[in-house]
């Protein structure tokens, strides 16, 4: 819980919650506590109760030894041999205890990896799985059905991707838009239809080949507590630096990159914490270009930037993606009008199909989204507009209701 509240200790602070999190801190060392004092008040037993036991067998043995030196039958050596018998198998008793405590502790541990072992995978890949061979990168996703428990998300749904063509999702929330791509890199299996590349059901190849096929750039890029050279060559093991600032220079960071003291060496930290928005997308970009795929996959990857760097990242984004396979899954229409073809979902099917402008005309649900995000930015520009005119007007108001007199001149009235 500690870790857990250090890595997200902006939501801490936003929300005024330090006394929350050392409370719940207090909860969590408390049980803590009682588990440890628990385990040490068995192993005290098992202690008291190896030392009686020793105790009372040496006091026996010595009596005994006693008896017979009286009687004739022991020596003083003998006596000597005994109690030294008696101390050397002591101490390993003693440890016994210890023993005790590190066994029971390890068979913990054991049974939780071996739980964790006999989990089986949602997905795994079929024994006869042959890795995915890609020609040109035509993706399918055929009368695709798909549903978290009872609740179904996709139902139906089909569209195809030609190679080299950039076709869009987009739809209302909770539409069924991120659940195709983790269908597409086999977080999850449909429960019925297939979804093909190439021809190639992904059921049927291995999860590695297929991941290897396609790039993603996300909306929220996860950055490592590395160097930016890591963190972009992450995209592709083994690459070469010239491969790294190559694939920096395509996703338009390499300038950044050249101004910082360390250049590619310079640390992102945790989260990529000294990176701004626009930044990280362009490592993640560039993480992708490394990687040479087969088919890109933009998931909303630029829903969370501000207009001026929405625009650059996007320009960067149809560079890039030139003549390659492309799904990109848009909550702003303004970054896939110019995609061969939009696909809308509404409660996990398709309702609508087409180029920008023929869904424009169908006066559909695209139609309605496209009006309700244009009215939002209308609205915005509107209200800035007039708030700079209403400023304009009153600083014209006030001076032309108060004359512009100088104090160091005469007034004219008086001369």
């Amino acid at each position: 819980r500690a870790v857990d509240s250090f890595l997200n200790y902006e939501t801490v602070k936003y929300f005024n919650a330090e006394e929350t999190e050392a409370n719940r801190y207090d909860e969590a060392m408390k049980t803590y506590e009682t588990m440890a004092v628990r385990s040490t008040t068995s192993l005290s037993v098992v202690n008291i109760g190896q030392g009686a036991i020793i105790a009372a067998g040496l006091m026996i043995m010595m009596t005994m030894a006693g008896f017979d030196i009286q009687n004739g039958h022991l020596t003083i050596g003998d006596f000597v041999a005994v109690n030294t018998y008696l101390l050397q198998l002591y101490l390993p008793l003693n440890f016994l205890g210890w023993v005790y405590r590190e066994l029971r502790q390890a068979l913990v541990d054991m049974e939780r990896m071996f739980g964790l072992f006999d989990e089986k995978p949602d997905v795994a890949d079929r024994d006869d799985a042959k890795p995915l061979i890609v020609s040109g990168g035509d993706l399918v996703f055929d009368n695709v059905h798909f549903s978290y428990g009872e609740r179904h998300i996709l139902k139906g749904v089909s569209f195809r991707v030609p190679a080299g063509k950039r076709v869009a999702i987009v739809g209302p929330s909770g539409s069924g838009k991120t659940t195709i791509s983790r269908l597409l890199f086999r977080f999850y299996d449909p429960q019925s239809g297939s979804v093909r590349l190439d021809g190639q059901d992904l059921r049927a190849v291995t999860q590695n080949s297929l991941r290897a096929a396609i790039a993603v750039v996300p909306q929220d890029a996860v950055m490592f507590n590395a160097s930016i050279g890591y963190n972009i060559g992450y995209g592709r093991s083994g690459a070469t630096e010239a491969e790294i600032a190559h694939a920096a220079k395509l996703a338009a960071i390499d300038g950044f990159i050249s101004k910082l003291p360390q250049g590619y060496e310079t640390m992102v930290g945790e989260r990529g914490l000294k990176l701004s928005g626009g930044e990280k997308q362009r490592v993640a970009i560039a993480r992708a270009i490394l990687k040479k795929p087969s088919v890109f996959l933009f998931d909303e990857a630029t829903s969370a930037l501000d207009s001026r760097t929405e625009k650059d990242i996007q320009q960067a984004l149809d560079e890039v993606s030139e003549n390659q396979t492309t799904l990109m899954i848009a909550h702003r229409l303004s970054t896939i009008i110019h995609a061969d073809e939009i696909i809308v979902l509404s409660e996990g099917e398709v309702v609508e199909r087409g180029t920008h402008q023929h869904l424009m005309r169908q006066q559909g649900l695209y139609n309605a989204m496209w009006q309700r995000q244009s009215a939002g930015f209308t609205d915005t520009t509107t209200s800035a507009t007039s708030a700079t005119s209403a400023t304009s007007a009153t600083s014209a108001n006030s001076t032309s209701a108060t004359p512009a007199t100088d104090p160091l001149q005469p007034d004219n009235a008086a001369s």
